[in-house]
């Protein structure tokens, strides 16, 4: 165990033995397992993976912080930066959010639209957790008048028929159960889990596969060099597939995502020999994807070229990628901070709400770290919000 770490309960510990046997008895049953179908049990294994379980995930009782647990100025901002394409729209538009963590943004999100006469058809939330589905279900009848809180349907896979809206996703593209991969003698090795003679999981290299084979050489080729020998990252083969069945079926809208990453230079680096992989727990980051599984969070940042490029093969332009800060300040986030000081007579919420825009803006928080990226499809240019048009940075990519 990493001494450095909290220690779990008893409950925990069984809880995360009991995944780690039924990791185990998978390995001796069909060999090595990709570090991708490791990571997959781990965060989606029903019942025990850590989006599966009951376990608190999100805010100061969970394992981290997202952007919407802050406060409602994140998803009056994003609601803000798609109001132009709602309207044009019109009322048959729908709104979906990819995995809606503990339902604050759908909370805050359905409360802006309304406020902003572009209530959604539907909003619509794809989430494969049930737990997580059943949170967030209860909190939006909780705190949403029941005729709004009534828009809200969840989804158990991806809409099949064609339909007009936008798509919202935060911090979805992390968590998709990555490749790890390593280049050695000019070849290509993915990283396998196997076990020990003691049964603990350690890594192994194998010869990759065609398609992830076929993905590392064109970065490769897009990077104008080959990976040095040694060099360990990662990379997501599956995300184009992945792109087309969540938002193939939307024939007219938008789509915005925030995650923390890089372009595909900057992801790169020949000095980031390890990758970006990492872990979370109880606030705290480290680099043992082997612990405690189903206990803590998995993620690696997103290459925002390579989400560019899946949007592109399903149909959608790229409108504009900055970040985070400039995403937000391009939306609104001045207006509506000023607006809730100004309303705000308690000086211990008026720091709240600065502490909110500090962590959601300032470059060594969430600001610069987390960038935005937006598409479009079949929609008048004159219906996308001006002003984060007018601060895109897609040069970049």
């Amino acid at each position: 165990m990493n001494t450095r770490l909290p220690e779990p309960s008893a409950d925990e510990r069984a809880h995360s033995e009991h995944l780690i046997s039924l990791l185990r008895e998978e390995i001796a049953a069909h060999g090595p397992m990709p570090f991708s179908r490791f990571m997959e049990r781990c965060l989606y294994a029903p019942g025990l993976g850590y989006y599966s379980a009951g376990k608190t995930k999100f805010g100061a009782d969970g394992d981290f912080v997202t952007a919407p647990e802050l406060g409602t100025l994140f998803a009056r901002c994003v609601v803000r930066a798609f109001e132009p394409v709602l309207a044009s729209l019109g009322p048959e538009a729908d709104f979906l959010e990819i995995g809606g963590g503990s339902g604050a943004f759908a909370e805050a999100a359905l409360l802006a639209l309304e406020a902003a006469g572009v209530v959604p058809r539907r909003f619509m939330i794809l989430e494969p957790s049930a737990d997580l589905r059943e949170r967030q279900r209860e909190r939006l009848h909780a705190n949403l008048p029941a005729g709004l809180a009534a828009r809200a349907v969840w989804l158990d896979g991806p809409l099949e028929e064609e339909w007009d809206g936008v798509i919202f996703a935060n911090e979805v593209i992390d968590a998709l159960p990555t490749t790890r991969f390593t280049a050695r003698d000019g070849e290509i090795y993915e990283e396998y889990v196997i076990l020990d003679g003691d049964g603990r999981f350690m890594r192994s290299d194998r010869p990759a596969d065609a398609l992830v084979g076929g993905a590392v050489r064109h970065v490769e080729r897009d990077l104008g060099r080959e990976f040095d020998a040694g060099y360990r990252t990662e990379i997501l083969p599956q995300l184009p597939y992945w792109m087309q069945a969540v938002a193939g079926t939307l024939r007219r809208g938008a789509m915005v995502f925030a995650d923390y990453g890089y372009t595909r230079n900057e992801y790169y680096l020949p000095e980031r020999t390890d990758g970006t992989l990492r872990a979370f727990y109880r606030h705290r980051a480290h680099g043992d994807a082997f612990f405690l599984p189903g206990l803590q969070d998995l993620t690696a940042s997103v290459d925002f070229t390579a989400l560019a490029e899946a949007g592109n093969n399903a149909g959608f332009g790229v409108a504009a990628y900055l970040p985070q800060a400039q995403f937000l300040i391009a939306a609104g986030m001045q207006e509506f901070f000023e607006d809730d000081y100004l309303r705000l007579s308690d000086e211990a919420a008026r720091f709240r709400l600065s502490q909110e825009v500090k962590k959601l803006t300032l470059p060594d928080q969430m600001g610069e770290r987390f960038q935005v990226m937006m598409f479009a499809k079949g929609v008048d240019p004159a219906a996308l919000p001006v002003a984060v048009l007018a601060a895109d940075q897609g040069a970049r990519l």
